[in-house]
C-alpha cells in the first residue's frame, strides 16, 4: 500500500516526481497483469511497440524512445516479436543503414485484441473521474510534459 504525500510536501519536486513514477509504474504493472490474464505473453515494453507499429512503420530508435529502452535492448526485444511472426524488419530503400519496422498481419490481429487490454486499464485507472476530470487530468498532464520538455 503507497503511502499518501503530506499536503505540505505535496507540490516538492521529489514529491511530484515520485508520484509520477508511481503512476507509472502501477499503469505498466497494472498491463502486463492484463496482457496475462487475456492470455498474451507480453511484457509492457512489447504492447507499447506494437502500439507504436500499429499505425505504421517506424525505426529502431523511434521505438526505442517511446517503450523507455535503449537500442540495443529494443533490438533484442524486436528479435523475440519477429520470431513470433508478429512483425517484419525491412531495409529502407533511401538509406541502407534504416529499417522499416512494421506489424504483419497476424501482428495486426495481435494488436485489435491487446488494444482492449489498454481500454481496460486506462478504464481503471480513471475510474470515479467524470469526463470534464479525466480531460482536465489529460491537460494538465500534458502541459507538465510540455514545460519539462520545451527548450529555453
Amino acid at each position: 500500500m503507497m503511502t499518501r504525500v503530506p499536503p505540505e510536501h505535496a507540490c516538492s519536486g521529489s514529491a511530484l516526481g515520485l508520484l509520477f513514477r508511481q503512476v507509472r509504474d502501477a499503469m505498466w504493472a497494472r498491463m502486463e497483469r492484463e496482457l496475462e490474464i487475456s492470455g498474451h505473453d507480453l511484457t509492457f515494453s512489447q504492447f507499447i511497440t506494437i502500439k507504436q507499429l500499429a499505425t505504421g512503420h517506424a525505426g529502431v530508435t523511434d521505438l526505442a524512445r517511446a517503450a523507455d529502452l535503449n537500442p540495443g535492448a529494443m533490438t533484442r526485444l524486436l528479435d523475440k516479436l519477429e520470431a513470433r511472426g508478429l512483425l517484419l524488419r525491412e531495409a529502407d530503400p533511401n538509406d541502407r543503414r534504416a529499417l522499416h519496422i512494421h506489424l504483419t498481419e497476424a501482428g495486426r490481429q495481435l494488436w485489435s485484441d491487446i488494444d482492449q487490454c489498454g481500454a481496460r486499464v486506462r478504464e481503471r485507472a480513471l475510474h470515479g473521474m467524470d469526463e470534464a476530470t479525466r480531460t482536465q487530468l489529460t491537460r494538465l498532464l500534458e502541459q507538465v510534459r510540455d514545460s519539462l520538455t520545451r527548450e529555453d
